[in-house]
């Protein structure tokens, strides 16, 4: 008998080798024993390949999002067990968690709205992994991005002594978020290539120093002039620099699908083009980049300017798109939220659009589980550690399943001078 799924072997043995495949007359295959060599070879004589071949590619396509997928349904089971725990109902909890986040057309705009500054951050500390850095310094870039898009959202018109269109307008506040978190992220890329000293202690210390510049201006320069204001912010952007949304009853804006078109682009520039190429190969191996001539110095700077730039967009598009201006603690830890975005996302622009997708909805849905249950919306911080913890710890997710083949590797970085 031949396994389903090989039409080449049948028609083969049916037609007695006389039938044509697409390139040429079949060889005709003299009987059981031939049939059963193709079998074992995995090759039938029109190409086909062998059902083994066919779920080893599904296999390849399915493995990298097992350990993910796991360690978010891992999360949940032990958060379920803090939830009732805590005197509360894990089912109802999850229930209202899912209709806070996908139950209506508000709860999904809101949604959607929530997972843009993940998304934008997320690809940031995505690309510096790929190029083996670690850019723990998103909060800051983050900060920074987004008041200098407030900035640039009431200052430019005053500058440049008039009102400018929106469509110079927008893109020029959104450069101006992306300028800024690009300046602050390549610091640390400088500073690695030329002193050795190692991006992660240099972006967190830059964190501070971006936070409390921040605070300086907000509370300084930048504050809002109008009489009885106390509050530390900046004064409201131009309409012109504000970016629309899709409806006027729902907060859902351009920004949304702005950042899905970036995670496409991203992930076309990282395979396709020779700069992605060189961050590649730069996170694999620098010394081997070196010696194949590659402009280690360069890429590295150029690098952690990227993610800074997408970072900083994150929080421009903030600034643009929601709140028209910058005030102090805006931010909800997205740039640090977005570390476990990448990882998550297993460093790959895709799986960072399903992983922001997912802290978004976990995030917007916290209020309306805390409503139906009196389950506190904090429950929802645990869980997102939780998913961090079980995807760092690979092996104990894999033990744990009894998933067979190695952890996934991790991103190594050490100090290196120029």
């Amino acid at each position: 008998m031949v396994a389903s799924g090989t039409p080449g072997a049948l028609r083969a043995v049916q037609e007695g080798g006389s039938g044509r495949g697409r390139s040429g007359s079949l060889p005709r295959l003299g009987g059981d024993d031939d049939v059963q060599g193709a079998l074992r070879s995995g090759k039938f004589p029109d190409g086909h390949a062998s059902v083994s071949e066919t779920s080893a590619r599904v296999r390849r396509l399915v493995e990298p999002l097992t350990v993910p997928v796991l360690s978010v349904l891992t999360a949940l089971l032990v958060g379920a067990g803090v939830i009732a725990a805590a005197g509360g109902d894990p089912l109802a909890a999850y229930a209202g968690l899912l209709e806070g986040a996908f139950g209506s057309a508000r709860a999904l705009s809101e949604t959607a709205v929530w997972t843009t500054p993940y998304l934008l951050a997320g690809l940031g500390v995505a690309c510096a992994f790929q190029g083996g850095l670690f850019n723990i310094g998103a909060e800051g870039q983050l900060a920074l991005g987004a008041v200098a898009a407030a900035w640039a959202g009431y200052g430019l018109p005053a500058l440049l002594g008039g009102t400018l269109p929106a469509a110079l307008h927008v893109p020029l506040t959104l450069l101006c978020g992306a300028t800024a978190g690009a300046a602050w992220a390549a610091i640390p890329g400088w500073l690695k290539t030329r002193t050795g000293a190692h991006e992660v202690i240099n972006t967190i210390m830059l964190n501070y120093v971006a936070l409390n510049a921040v605070s300086y201006l907000l509370n300084g320069p930048l504050k809002d002039p109008t009489p009885g204001n106390v509050i530390a912010r900046t004064p409201l952007i131009a309409e012109s620099a504000r970016i629309p949304v899709f409806v006027d009853t729902l907060r859902v804006h351009w920004g949304f699908p702005l950042a899905l078109a970036l995670a496409a682009l991203v992930g076309w520039g990282l395979e396709r083009t020779t700069l992605g190429f060189a961050i590649r190969t730069v996170g694999a191996s620098p010394d081997a980049a070196r010696a194949a001539g590659m402009n280690v110095q360069r890429t590295v700077v150029l690098t952690m300017a990227m993610s800074g730039a997408l970072v900083g967009l994150g929080g421009a598009i903030e600034v643009t798109a929601l709140n028209h201006r910058h005030e102090l603690g805006f931010s909800q830890g997205y740039g640090f939220d977005a570390i476990a975005v990448a990882l998550l996302g297993r460093n790959h622009p895709g799986g960072v659009v399903l992983s922001a997708l997912l802290f978004g909805a976990m995030r917007n849905g916290a209020t309306r589980m805390q409503y139906l249950t009196q389950i506190p919306a904090d429950v929802i911080s645990v869980i997102q550690a939780l998913i961090l913890l079980f995807v760092a710890a690979d092996g104990l997710v894999r033990r744990l399943y009894r998933l067979r083949g190695g952890a996934a590797p991790l991103t190594l970085t050490r100090g290196w001078g120029g």
